[in-house]
């Protein structure tokens, strides 16, 4: 069982809840223009966490047979329960359990960065049926305002945040976080040199502002509750990152204070006192055919 990812990196809550919103069926025909795999019939996603991509996938192309691997074992389960007509298994995108030529599509999110490029890329051409298409969705630096209500900090939280930030950092490079990392004029060079052809970049902006007007109240809602529940899932990772060096009457002070902000925050956005605060990614679309 491996559990090393959702429990010391990213966990479930943020994963999945972060990435409902990005891949929200608001955006759907942004992301299909980039994608370009129009009525391509079976899509393998590489390192698919909680499964949120793979969920809009199998909506936005229903002809398609979606298929969704990861080789975290928490991230492969909860995937499975949230969408059963999905088929998730866990497995190694460095070691892909398929034969030659299997399938039409292969996308990533935000994997990339992490897997030594020649196994990254030789795996894929590998299944990749000849024609097949092959995306790499790749996170570059987008805009982040936090609203003042959440930004500020008591004395306690910041000392809490400052006693555990070394370990975090330390579980990053123990387990090679972004070790891989590729600039935007690198990564379509490197595609190319593990033999991928036409290869071509796009990129999508994904704008979460709950204050926009064309932003619904249940989406606003959900917003600015992804934002509440990460900053509690790195509060329930402390004894995994950083044991023994906050109390549970500490971590329970902490989600208290967390759930005040957050609170008063959607107060706020209750009483139409605008904010302004944003999460505004770019996402690099790198597409090549093998």
């Amino acid at each position: 069982m491996n559990t090393i990812w959702s429990d010391y990196i990213q966990s479930i809550g943020t994963l999945y809840y972060s990435r409902m919103l990005r891949f929200s069926d608001i955006f759907k025909e942004t992301y299909i223009r980039a994608f370009g795999i129009e009525q391509r019939r079976k899509i393998l996603e590489i390192g698919c966490g909680p499964g949120a991509l793979s969920q809009s996938l199998a909506r936005w192309y229903p002809q398609a047979e979606v298929l969704g691997i990861d080789r975290d074992t928490a991230f492969v389960e909860f995937a499975a329960k949230q969408a059963p007509a999905i088929q998730f298994m866990e497995a190694d995108a460095t070691e892909l359990p398929f034969e030659d030529e299997s399938f039409d599509v292969t996308i990533s999110n935000t994997v990339q960065e992490h897997i030594e490029p020649s196994k990254f890329f030789g795996e894929q051409f590998r299944v990749l049926k000849p024609g097949g298409i092959c995306l790499v969705l790749s996170a570059r630096r987008g805009v982040h305002i936090t609203a003042d209500c959440i930004k500020e900090q008591s004395k306690f939280e910041a000392e809490i945040w400052n006693r555990v930030e070394k370990y975090f950092k330390d579980n990053d490079q123990s387990y090679q976080v972004g070790q891989y990392y590729l600039s935007e004029s690198q990564l379509p060079a490197t595609m190319e040199q593990y033999g991928f052809h036409l290869v071509s970049t796009d990129y999508v902006t994904i704008n979460l502002t709950p204050d926009n007007p064309e932003i619904s109240k249940e989406m606003a809602y959900a917003m600015i509750d992804a934002g509440r529940r990460e900053k509690l899932d790195n509060i329930e990772a402390f004894p995994h990152c950083a044991p023994g060096i906050v109390t549970e009457e500490e971590m329970a002070e902490m989600k208290k204070q967390i759930h005040q902000k957050y609170d008063k925050r959607m107060e706020l956005y209750q009483a139409g006192k605008k904010q302004w605060d944003t999460n505004m990614s770019l996402t690099m679309v790198l597409r090549g055919v093998k």
